[in-house]
């Protein structure tokens, strides 16, 4: 999968651990860039993504600059809430980083300013702040999947267990 979910110094472990799954579970490559706010083997982490770490592709990078150093060249798209355009407004090319800030303070500014062209946003209410995280990778992965017709993933479901459950609610 050409998806990349990226995620600039985060801070609070049970996000990390719910965004790993949801790469894990749609086959995006999960890139950490450290400082992180917690060990990779804190147990809220682990938890949030249960028996999906065999599944992840996790690539982590000491800082920011080592991140650009590797790929300022590619299809970078900065998430924040300061962005006129919104995440639906644009097409996204079949190799994708949906890049992520830390909870406390997003993306850093002076970041944003060397890519404004490349800075959307989630629409929200002008009263919230922002969306919590790991729901704001989801949905922005999401959207990349639905653009993409959801490469690799399954494309049905199981009308068995569906008529089972029914089954069941109705005795």
């Amino acid at each position: 999968m050409a998806l990349h979910i990226v995620l600039f110094e985060p801070e609070i472990p049970q996000n990390t651990g719910n965004i790993a799954r949801t790469c894990a579970a749609v086959g995006a490559t999960l890139h950490l860039v450290h400082p992180l706010g917690f060990s990779l083997q804190e147990k809220y982490l682990r938890r949030a993504g249960l028996d999906y770490w065999p599944l992840l592709t996790l690539v982590e990078y000491p800082n920011v600059e080592a991140f650009f150093a590797e790929h300022h060249d590619k299809n970078l798209y900065f998430f924040t809430t300061k962005a006129p355009r919104t995440y639906t407004q644009l097409h996204y090319p079949q190799e994708t980083y949906l890049i992520f800030g830390k909870e406390s303070a997003g993306i850093a500014e002076e970041i944003l300013v060397r890519y404004p062209n490349q800075c959307v946003r989630i629409p929200m209410r002008s009263e919230a702040r922002s969306l919590n995280l790991s729901n704001s990778v989801a949905v922005a992965a999401y959207e990349y999947l639905r653009q993409t017709e959801f490469p690799g993933l399954s494309g049905t479901g199981n009308l068995h267990h569906l008529h089972w459950e029914e089954q069941a609610c109705n005795n």
